[in-house]
């Protein structure tokens, strides 16, 4: 099967997933382990990219309480968080997954890996944006991010109570909401650059709480899963 019409898929795995606090989720990634597996044996290709995590919080907390740290350098200060737990996870794998954590996403690999693990890869661009180039680079329609929350809303829920959760939305309204703006650190469901390219390449984006794998198999079976879908 060529690399053109290979079932493609691509996960922005949060590194909330994989290290919540100060603990590996072990659980979950035993979880999500056993899934990917089993897409591998439906022959799909897959792609892993994951964040920093509580390891990247801490790092940058701890930084800041010392001295004046450069966006610059928290930036790269968060790709190295990234990179260890993409050699982390890409570990679980063995030798199921391409032998080394890959951080250009513009690299070609061999057709005959069919497991890639990417780590973050420069300053100013986020795994979000990570993902999405991974996307266009392997012919991906779809990129599934995986993180803490279950649904994007209409607003903030941490300061509007009122806030409706939003099943599906175009990538206009979705920037109407999050903005179009970047900054370091930002926190919203996906990245505003990301975003931009996303709409730009006519990707979809899908929207999940990583921690239930089993919603998520439910959304991989295109059956009805909790979420958002952003296209």
């Amino acid at each position: 099967m060529s690399e053109k019409n290979k079932k493609t898929l691509v996960f922005s795995l949060g590194g909330s997933l994989i290290i919540p606090q100060e603990e590996i989720n072990v659980d979950f990634l035993k979880k999500i382990r056993e899934l990917i597996i089993d897409l591998l044996k439906q022959d799909y290709r897959l792609v892993l990219i994951t964040g920093g995590g509580g390891v990247n919080r801490k790092y940058n907390q701890a930084a800041q309480s010392i001295a004046k740290i450069k966006d610059l350098d928290l930036d790269w200060l968060g790709i190295a968080a990234t990179k260890l737990n993409a050699e982390f996870v890409r570990c679980l794998f063995g030798d199921l997954a391409y032998p080394q954590v890959l951080i250009d996403p513009h690299t070609k690999v061999d057709n005959k890996y069919n497991l890639i693990v990417a780590s973050g890869w420069k300053p100013g661009c986020s795994s979000d944006k990570d993902a999405v180039l991974w996307a266009d680079n392997l012919g991906a329609s779809r990129v599934f991010n995986l993180s803490d929350i279950d649904y994007v809303y209409d607003q903030d829920p941490d300061k509007f109570p009122d806030a409706k959760p939003l099943s599906e939305l175009s990538w206009g309204n979705f920037l109407k909401i999050v903005g179009r703006e970047w900054s370091p650190r930002k926190s919203a469901p996906f990245g505003p650059p990301a975003s931009l390219l996303a709409q730009k390449l006519g990707l979809e984006v899908v929207i999940l709480n990583g921690r239930d794998v089993e919603n998520l198999k439910k959304c991989l079976a295109s059956q009805k899963f909790k979420g958002t879908i952003i296209k």
